[in-house]
């Protein structure tokens, strides 16, 4: 180690040395400035934003994996690695003054983290679309060469940097994987449904208030006269701002039912879990135009984009979908994805108060330090005993990878619930638990256990009061019964082979 070290520096001083023939004044100020850009992720943070505005379904996933990645990364390198190293700062003396930086970092150096952040993102990057890494990748390794640059970093730091970060964004396929390693969805049971050939007896509502989805990176308006000009004999409104969505839903299903037809919704999940609801109630196939930030329902359901969905709608081919059901003592609930309790639903009600400020993703990131840092196990009673939990997930169909994070489904009619369960009873259950999920072994862990079942009872919530559905946090109390209703929503869906 001492030889690599004395090497280092030695690599550092001859590059601290060297003269940039003719561009060493027009580098300086540049090098400096990506330097000071990467500070804190910004330019990464940036980035995420124009891939998910612009780079569609990969882009978005790209971003979600990057920020991820960054963020695992940046903790690792700042607050495990360099406090175990706590190596020096070089010594600028070497370093010409036009390339240093105008404020010095205190951190201990080994690792860089700025390497480290570059690396996980841009890693992250070319796991989900390798057309956005051609300009990422040299991003990032142009942060990498400015730290030795500036005089911030030996050249071991960096390198040493890039290896962690890599690693730690290649670790996350563990808990989500790649979107082409997803098999793709099993065919639910056909179902008999109208053909409605250009949308003729089709009502839909666009959910202007949903996140920026499958279609394209457009505002409700033109998304509306995209699904106009797929389906013209289609009745598409728009629900504003100031309008209320389950009103608007209501109020489609009833024309669809007068009809004959079908009920539309473009928006997430939330919405769609709505107009699942309705389309029940009544009698009514469901036609599902992808319109939020994840869309996991349709992407469950093998549905794309609206082309897709508009094909089947005109051709009539439909299947059977499963619905989860959570009933309490005051209200029963249905559920077209998840159901949880514990730690996640205080997430969710965390999230939604801040993201009217923030926006949606930064007000996640908020909500997740918060939360987990001042989070306490549930207790409820199952079996006739007190059970104290830190999850209870429940999926409405078996959903994989096993573990912590589970992504897609390849089947919706199965008829079981996929319930999971992390307990917090254990001694050290917090610690065991962190350290379960960061080394992806959750899975393994005693502190998990996992079941496929066709109902569970938890005969009292306890101190459980509230639950998630669908992504939305909502109150609940007394007993609770999670069972399913089997194929009870029939989804317009394209014909598969």
């Amino acid at each position: 180690m001492r030889r690599l070290d004395v090497l280092d520096q030695a690599l550092f001083t001859r590059i601290a040395t060297a003269r940039s023939r003719g561009t060493g004044r027009r580098t300086a100020p540049w090098m400096r400035g990506l330097s000071r850009a990467a500070n804190h992720g910004v330019l990464w943070f940036g980035t995420a934003a124009v891939l998910g505005a612009v780079g569609g379904r990969a882009g978005r996933r790209a971003a979600l994996r990057g920020v991820g990645s960054l963020a695992l990364a940046s903790t690792v390198a700042n607050i495990a690695a360099k406090q175990l190293t706590r190596r020096p700062r070089p010594q600028l003396d070497p370093v010409p003054a036009a390339r240093r930086l105008l404020r010095q970092p205190i951190t201990t150096s080994f690792p860089s983290g700025h390497s480290a952040s570059a690396a996980a993102f841009a890693t992250a990057v070319a796991i989900e679309s390798p057309a956005a890494a051609a300009v990422v990748v040299p991003a990032a390794l142009a942060v990498g060469a400015s730290r030795v640059y500036t005089g911030a970093h030996y050249p071991g730091d960096v390198l040493a940097g890039f290896a962690l970060g890599s690693a730690l964004a290649a670790l996350t396929l563990r808990w989500w994987p790649r979107s082409s390693d997803v098999p793709p969805p099993a065919g639910p049971p056909r179902r008999a449904a109208p053909a409605l050939p250009e949308g003729a007896g089709l009502s839909v509502v666009v959910n202007s208030g949903s996140g920026s989805g499958a279609l394209t990176p457009a505002g409700p308006e033109e998304t509306a006269e995209l699904l106009r000009t797929l389906l013209t004999r289609a009745d598409v409104r728009v629900c504003g701002p100031d309008d209320d969505l389950p009103t608007l839903l209501t109020e489609a299903a009833d024309r669809a039912a007068a009809a004959g037809g079908a009920l539309g919704v473009c928006g997430g999940d939330g919405s769609v879990n709505l107009a699942a609801g309705l389309a029940v109630e009544r009698n009514l196939p469901l036609a599902v135009f992808p319109g939020g930030t994840l869309n996991h329902f349709a992407l469950d359901l093998g549905i794309d984009g609206p082309e897709a969905t508009a094909a089947a709608v005109a051709a009539g081919t439909a299947c059977g979908v499963d619905l989860g059901i959570a009933a309490d003592d005051t209200e029963r609930r249905h559920f077209l994805n998840t159901f949880s309790l514990g730690v996640y639903p205080e997430l969710v009600r965390v999230r939604e108060s801040l993201e009217g400020r923030l926006g949606k993703w930064p007000a996640l990131a908020v909500a997740v330090v918060r939360v987990l840092a001042a989070a306490e196990p549930v207790t409820v009673r199952a079996g006739g005993r007190d059970r104290r939990l830190w999850l209870l997930f429940a999926g409405n169909g078996a959903y994989d990878p096993p573990g912590f994070a589970p992504t897609h489904r390849t089947g919706l009619a199965d008829g079981l619930l996929d319930i999971r369960i992390v307990d917090g009873g254990s001694p050290f259950g917090r610690t065991r638990l962190a350290a379960a999920f960061l080394s992806g072994t959750l899975s393994r862990s005693r502190v998990y256990h996992s079941a496929r079942l066709g109902a569970l009872d938890l005969d009292a919530l306890g101190s459980a009061d509230r639950i998630a559905v669908d992504g939305e946090s909502v109150p609940a109390a007394g007993a609770l019964r999670l069972a399913k209703a089997r194929q009870a929503l029939t989804v317009y869906r394209p014909a598969l082979d």
